[in-house]
């Protein structure tokens, strides 16, 4: 191995800066106090570094995906108000999330006896299991499986078999692309059972409002309830992401939870998410 320095292109001078297409006229920029992983993995750039004060970060194609300080906003949100929407959620799937964070919440219900992951990139999951060991130590349990692949691909061949799928996708460019489309949305209505409930990646309404509105319009389509959420989160651009939640079942109210843990128990297990913040996020 090497001895060499690690450099990375979106690094300099101490910072790391992320600016991008979809979030035009701004960037974000990261105090870096070491590099630890740069890779081109088989799909996109891979870098993990530890900051300053966000902990570690892994970045894609430039993009920030998680930071230690502030992943529990989006993993929490992107999860609980799905899983407590559901009467019973058993079989849940996630694509995407190769980092563990979704897989972290999803078996703090105890209702779920099966939790799979389909991502596209095992370097995603290598380098989370070594540099996000908070987040990846959802691997270890035994009710989780991992399978390495497309989503698009792999929801194909599941018909009526899921709870609840959560798409903790990238941005609409690149691996993640096929993501935000009515096809892949279609797919996954399918492969839900009947009352089956969706929570997807919905980007930023500061930045994506004529995005998020496509994607709702096509989702109510095929869905007899389709809702906006969200949740803040600094590291993420404009401190805000959101989630479109689809349930096949029509009586589904997103906007107040069917379960609900106590206060204690919320305490305990979530750092963001409660009963009170699941209904404010809509």
């Amino acid at each position: 191995m090497s001895s060499a320095k690690l450099t990375h292109p979106n690094i300099s001078n101490g910072w790391f800066s992320e600016s991008g297409a979809m979030w035009p006229g701004q960037s974000m920029n990261i105090e870096v106090s070491q590099i630890l992983h740069v890779e081109k993995s088989k799909f996109q750039d891979v870098l993990v570094f530890e900051s300053k004060t966000y902990g570690n970060v892994l970045v894609l194609d430039g993009v920030i995906q998680v930071t230690e300080r502030d992943e529990f906003s989006y993993q929490e949100m992107i999860t609980h108000p799905a899983l407590f929407s559901h009467p019973n959620p058993e079989r849940v799937l996630v694509i995407g999330g190769g980092d563990g964070g979704v897989l972290r919440e999803i078996i703090k219900h105890p209702q779920v006896k099966e939790a799979v992951l389909c991502d596209i990139d095992e370097a995603v999951i290598r380098v989370s299991k070594k540099y996000l060991p908070n987040m990846s130590v959802s691997y270890e349990d035994p009710k989780v499986s991992v399978h390495i692949g497309d989503g698009f691909d792999f929801l194909q061949n599941k018909k009526n078999y899921f709870d609840v799928i959560i798409t903790d996708s990238s941005d609409p460019v690149g691996p993640a692309e096929s993501l935000y489309q009515a096809r892949y949305y279609e797919l996954m209505r399918d492969a839900l059972r009947e009352g089956g409930i969706v929570s997807t990646q919905g980007e930023c309404q500061w930045l994506h409002l004529p995005l998020i509105k496509d994607v709702l319009t096509f989702a109510r389509e095929l869905f007899p309830v389709a809702e906006y959420a969200y949740t803040t989160i600094p590291t993420y651009p404009s401190g805000q992401i959101g989630f479109i939640l689809c349930s096949k079942n029509k009586e589904t109210n997103f906007k107040e939870p069917l379960r609900r843990m106590s206060p204690e128990q919320e305490l305990k297990l979530f750092r963001y998410y409660n009963s009170d913040i699941h209904r404010a996020a809509f």
